[in-house]
């Protein structure tokens, strides 16, 4: 099949069925490009996945502009991104249509305070798998604890956690392993 077609129709499928958002999509994705079709490695996928959650933008969005451009550049950046946006705009734009008779309807407000618990475990369940695959241990846990305490209990921006943590990954990766491996001697 041809692989344009293939992630496309990979993208569309995960973005039409996938309620929670762009976490909720991340276990779907990996599954579909890492382990079905094993395009791309474990740790690509990873490093993707930082690089999406760093940049600018919606994740679901950018782990399929960085999938597709890993897999075939920019046309394929351009298929995965389609495929992923499409689903969205199109339930979007049926939902702004007709949502306007329905929306005091009490039947659809206790389908959509439903689905609230659902969507909220869809996100949960993702940082669990993204945890594991990072191998966040006893030892690491405090990082995404306390970067996460900053966050929500004293207002701190994302992107200031995103510096402090990059920063702090190029110190550790530059000096803290040989230090470690000195004590060990």
């Amino acid at each position: 099949m041809n692989i344009y077609l293939e992630s496309f129709g990979i993208f569309f499928k995960i973005g039409a069925f996938t309620i929670g958002g762009g976490y909720a999509m991340v276990p779907l994705i990996e599954n579909e490009i890492v382990t079905k079709r094993k395009w791309i490695s474990q740790d690509d996928f990873m490093n993707l996945l930082a690089i999406s959650q760093s940049a600018p933008g919606i994740l679901a969005v950018n782990i399929s502009i960085f999938i597709g451009y890993k897999l075939r550049g920019i046309r394929g950046s351009m298929v995965t991104a389609l495929g992923t946006i499409l689903p969205s705009f199109i339930i979007i734009l049926a939902i702004a249509l007709f949502f306007h008779n329905y929306q005091d309807n009490p039947y659809i407000e206790r389908v959509f305070k439903g689905i609230r618990p659902a969507v909220v475990a869809l996100i949960a369940a993702p940082t669990f798998t993204m945890a594991k695959s990072a191998k966040i241990n006893r030892y690491t846990v405090w990082i995404p604890i306390f970067s996460a305490l900053l966050i929500w209990l004293l207002g701190f921006s994302p992107i200031w956690i995103i510096l402090m943590a990059g920063i702090g990954g190029f110190v550790w990766g530059k000096w803290g392993k040989g230090f470690v491996d000195n004590r060990k001697k």
